[in-house]
């Protein structure tokens, strides 16, 4: 791997770390009697009201509409996921420093699962959260989901939500993208050396 691509691999890799920080997802509600409306971020271990009481207040209108309380604590998935970040970090330092083209395709293979799974488990918590409902809630709407859309906005009852990645979420697919440029750069100058 040439020096130039090692080097925006370990960049890319460090510019991960931003994920311990900075929100990685968030989803908003809009809606008339809430005019400021009304948001959660995601966090790679937490979940945020993005103003003080948002959480508390979108946990309220859960239980009106049977709808599970958010707690940060019950769910697993951000209790190990600093730790796969971690991993994927340290594996794409290795890469980069090492400069082997093996060991930055594994990266990217790795990376790439972790992100389809890592979508596909949100969606779950998504589908979980919106379709499995207290029948004893207060209000109930037979035929009725709450389910907020993965990516984009969707209009549920009175409310607009909208779910979309926050700024780390963002930098994350932006690391992807260049992981992928630099595998695309890899494979063309072998196949140009090899034609040589």
């Amino acid at each position: 791997m040439k020096k130039n691509l090692r080097i925006l691999i370990v960049i890319s890799s460090l510019l991960l770390i931003s994920s311990y920080f900075l929100p990685i997802w968030y989803i908003s509600l809009d809606a008339p009697q809430y005019p400021e409306g009304m948001g959660m971020q995601i966090y790679i271990n937490d979940i945020r009201g993005e103003k003080e009481h948002d959480l508390k207040n979108i946990n309220a209108l859960n239980h009106y509409i049977g709808m599970n309380k958010i707690i940060p604590d019950s769910i697993s998935e951000l209790t190990y996921m600093p730790f796969i970040m971690g991993a994927l970090i340290l594996l794409g330092l290795i890469a980069g420093i090492s400069g082997k083209k093996i060991l930055l395709y594994i990266w990217m293979i790795i990376f790439f699962i972790i992100g389809v799974a890592g979508m596909y488990d949100f969606w779950q918590w998504e589908y979980d959260y919106g379709h499995h409902l207290n029948p004893d809630a207060a209000l109930k709407i037979p035929g009725m989901s709450y389910q907020p859309p993965l990516i984009g906005s969707k209009q549920i009852m009175n409310f607009y939500a909208t779910s979309m990645p926050d700024i780390a979420g963002w930098i994350i697919f932006a690391v992807f993208a260049i992981g992928l440029f630099v595998v695309i750069m890899t494979i063309f100058k072998s196949k140009k050396d090899e034609a040589v």
